[in-house]
């Protein structure tokens, strides 16, 4: 990996999520030391503070979604912000907030990868696959339909974010460390052919095999962003989420992953998101993600 300049975005709100709290976790991590700890590895790292957007006015769903305009409004900010740290050449970290925002982070991926002619591959690290619709919503919360609204299907003030419809395509997603999906929306990502590793699979051929699966067809002019939301990792390891389901990655397997996707070189761009320090124990989900995060940037037991 080039040593990138390193920027970091702060989006503080809870605006798509069931709980309130992921709106202080960009605090979280910096109170953890991502910056200080990026630095150590010899990156220069820029925080941009936080980005700014509608506050949560915690209603109920209106037509099978909660808080349309408010996301739209974050999404687009993060749309903006993000393809503006891509185009000066920056790898850009989204520190979130909850899932929700990923449609605006990943559609400005997508659409720097159109203007500069590379493909795209999305790693969506999480115990969910974030593919519900309205339809399909036991809850409205739209941190539960990213994915789906980056591949066309959602309310126009989402499927249309960055000026193309679909932002991107089923095919450029590699799900890991699935094992909480919703009936109706199980039936969606079967119809949308989506590559799904799920725990059943990391256990059969293990962390490495399916990190191999996901990382491979990969070539110079591929861009890797990295969606990581923070309870892809056992809530055994990781309490300071809103939505812990049992059975994730352990310490040692969340590292292997971590460290693969280092190793291929290709990350250029990546989300943080739905830490929730009001669930946390003294921040410790914060300092995991970060020692996690630092794993990404190459870290290692010993010099590879």
């Amino acid at each position: 990996m080039s040593k990138k300049t390193i920027s970091l975005l702060g989006v503080p709100t809870d605006i798509g999520a069931g709980h309130r709290g992921a709106a202080m976790g960009p605090e979280a991590l910096r109170v953890a030391n991502l910056a200080s700890r990026l630095e150590r590895r010899g990156l220069t790292v820029i925080d941009r503070g936080n980005l700014q957007g509608p506050l949560n006015p915690w209603l109920p769903p209106v037509q099978g979604y909660r808080h349309l305009g408010e996301v739209a409004a974050w999404n687009e900010a993060v749309h903006t912000a993000f393809h503006q740290e891509l185009q000066e050449g920056y790898l850009p970290i989204m520190l979130g907030g909850d899932h929700c925002l990923a449609i605006g982070s990943v559609s400005a991926v997508a659409r720097y990868c159109r203007e500069q002619g590379k493909k795209l591959r999305v790693l969506w690290l999480d115990a969910h696959t974030d593919f519900n619709t309205a339809e399909a919503t036991p809850t409205g919360n739209i941190h539960g339909m990213p994915v789906a609204c980056l591949c066309g299907t959602g309310p126009a003030e989402l499927t249309s974010i960055g000026g193309s419809t679909p932002a991107t395509t089923p095919d450029v997603f590699r799900y890991i460390g699935i094992r909480s999906v919703d009936e109706g929306e199980k039936r969606l990502v079967r119809g949308a052919n989506m590559q799904v590793h799920d725990m059943r699979h990391i256990d059969e051929i293990g962390m490495k095999g399916v990190m191999e699966k996901a990382l491979a067809d990969m070539d110079e002019n591929t861009h890797l962003h990295v969606s990581f939301d923070v309870d892809f990792l056992d809530p055994s390891i990781a309490p300071g989420v809103g939505t812990t389901v049992r059975g994730g990655p352990d310490y040692r397997e969340a590292q292997l992953c971590m460290e693969m996707i280092a190793d291929s070189g290709r990350m250029a761009s990546l989300d943080i998101v739905e830490l929730n320090p009001a669930f946390d124990k003294r921040n410790s989900t914060a300092k995991l993600a970060v020692d996690l995060v630092e794993s990404l940037f190459g870290k290692s037991t010993l010099i590879r």
